[in-house]
């Protein structure tokens, strides 16, 4: 394994973040290698085929690399060609086209992406309409291809359809066999555009979904991998954490987070309690039989290793760091997390040897890293940066790694590569990220329904590293009512005594500083920017609920004494 350059003596602190810094250079160029031979070679097909510089249609035909890598853009520090792109995304992507498309992967790439795009817009110095962030074009073409999906919820269960047809709906003969992450992996798309829209149908459409693998988890509390929508019956009956299930219960924490929902949190933690018992062996996660929790498979999924980053959300920081370490391990065995990995025998699967350049591992480093700043977790960054750079990238981007053990390659770069792969590793390596703002400074902007905080932090990614602004979500309704019970909800799930938080802004040492007089706002043309030190509960639609913002960041919300 590669190691970090010991620094000299006394150099400390400033030695680390130099090695830090030109990691976050490579991963930037690894992203300028990836896009522009991605535009150059293959836009407007969806995906670049990196080993014969051409490009193919994967997942639609909705120039998918392109809206999936809009907001990494930004997040680059790119303003320019994100201007660019949304003219050529506004002037080129149509969904009235006779396409069967997935409807899970339309919702977390195409959906997500846009809303991603259209709440980051006047960051990214776009000209925005009056009425923004509560009208906007991108928004309306995330409520359009949001509705092309709508018809694929008309189910007896309100379970959806795994496929829907763009210009016709749900085919005939269309399987009603639909993997449980396909349904109830929409809380987070569909409610920001209820709320950003005003039209409650995609909300509801999402929770229905989400109510209805609830009523049908096992006696033991457990939840299947494929179910008929039509019927409620399982059909697949393996539960565990990973593919087909994953997604599932990432959405009710971010949904719970995004939405202050206690009922979402409530069956998370429910689910969380089924799954150690009965999946979790020695900080890994077996997959069993849903209804009677005997072992079916002694296997690690790839995709599973996102489920560190999610404890890291609800607070569960030192288990969540046990497991990210055995995932670790098997990444340095490999340069890479093979598909399937069998645990007992501590190798690949056969068949299922491929690493296609994921993220979900780099995600939970991001996630803990902010949450520990434990040194180890920019080693991952840096291996993952060594490793796909040696192994996967040709001379025209980033090629698909078809088995781990001989570094044979695929003739595909699928979007998330620079949706989340890129993105994740560049927060990982880029502490001052406006992505990790600790909510002390923020925009308002004036909307019809009046003044709105925006842009404070707190951003909740969507299952395709799509951030997704919560303070964007109370813009656009004027519901005095409404009040964020961040202290309350954590204190009934946590059962702690009342605790008093106060809104501090972290130094340069990580201390607080006490807060200032609200009188000194000051504004800038074009949407007052203030600090949150020195706002006023007038700035808010709703009372501003103290708590201390070191400890929310990335939406992870935790108290002081957990």
């Amino acid at each position: 394994a590669l190691r970090l350059p010991a620094p000299p003596a006394g150099a400390g602190a400033a030695a680390r973040e130099l090695d830090v810094a030109s990691y976050r250079e490579r991963v930037r160029a690894m992203f300028y290698h990836a896009y522009e031979h991605y535009l150059e070679s293959a836009f407007p097909y969806d995906e670049l085929r990196p080993l014969t510089c051409d490009g193919q249609d994967t997942w639609g035909s909705f120039s998918l690399t392109l809206i999936d890598a809009l907001d990494t853009l930004l997040i680059l520090g790119n303003i320019s060609e994100f201007q660019r792109v949304v003219g050529v995304l506004q002037e080129g992507v149509d969904f009235d086209i006779d396409v069967n498309a997935s409807v899970f992967e339309t919702n977390i790439r195409v959906v997500g992406g846009l809303l991603s795009a259209h709440l980051l817009s006047k960051k990214a110095g776009v000209e925005v309409e009056v009425g923004w962030p509560c009208s906007g074009p991108l928004l309306r073409m995330a409520e359009e291809a949001a509705r092309k999906l709508l018809p694929a919820f008309q189910t007896p269960t309100g379970m959806p359809y795994g496929t829907v047809n763009l210009l016709h709906g749900v085919n005939p003969g269309e399987t009603p066999v639909t993997c449980t992450a396909g349904i109830g992996t929409f809380i987070v798309e569909f409610a920001t555009l209820s709320h950003l829209t005003g039209d409650t149908v995609f909300e509801d459409v999402a929770r229905k979904a989400l109510k209805a693998l609830w009523k049908n988890r096992s006696d033991i509390g457990l939840v299947g991998n494929h179910i008929d929508v039509i019927t409620a019956k399982w059909v697949a009956q393996d539960a565990g954490i990973g593919a087909g299930v994953d997604s599932y219960f990432e959405y009710l924490v971010k949904g719970a987070i995004l939405l202050q929902d206690e009922e979402l949190m409530s069956m998370f933690l429910e689910y969380n309690k089924a799954i150690k018992n009965y999946t979790k062996f020695d900080d890994w996660y077996l997959w069993v039989q849903m209804y009677k929790g005997t072992v079916s498979m002694p296997v690690f999924q790839s995709l599973e290793a996102y489920w560190p980053g999610l404890q890291s959300l609800i607070g569960d920081v030192d288990n969540a760091m046990r497991t990210f370490l055995n995932y670790y391990t098997v990444w340095k065995q490999f340069g890479g997390l093979p598909e399937f990995y069998n645990i007992p025998q501590g190798y690949t699967v056969d068949k299922r040897e491929g690493y296609p350049l994921r993220p979900e591992l780099i995600e939970s480093a991001m996630y803990l890293y902010r949450a520990t700043r434990d040194p180890t977790l920019l080693e991952l960054g840096r291996d993952a940066v060594e490793s796909i750079e040696k192994i996967s990238k040709v001379d025209c981007g980033f090629a698909t790694i078809k088995d781990l053990r001989d570094h044979r390659l695929d003739n595909r770069m699928e979007s998330f590569f620079l949706a989340e792969t890129i993105k994740y590793l560049y927060l990982l390596f880029d502490p001052d990220n406006f992505i990790h703002n600790d909510g002390s400074d923020f925009d308002v902007v004036i909307t019809p329904y009046g003044e709105c905080v925006l842009n404070a932090g707190g951003y909740i990614f969507n299952t395709e590293a799509h951030p997704i602004d919560p303070a964007a979500l109370h813009c656009c309704r004027k519901r005095k009512e409404e009040q964020w019970e961040v202290e309350d909800l954590m204190r009934e799930f946590y059962s702690l005594k009342p605790k008093k938080f106060t809104l501090k802004r972290a130094s340069t040492h990580g201390e607080g500083e006490g807060a200032k007089d609200p009188e000194d706002a000051s504004s800038e043309k074009g949407g007052e920017k203030r600090n949150s030190k020195k706002s006023s509960h007038s700035l808010l639609s709703c009372p501003s609920q103290s708590f201390n913002s070191k400890l929310a960041v990335l939406g992870q919300v935790f108290l002081d004494n957990t």
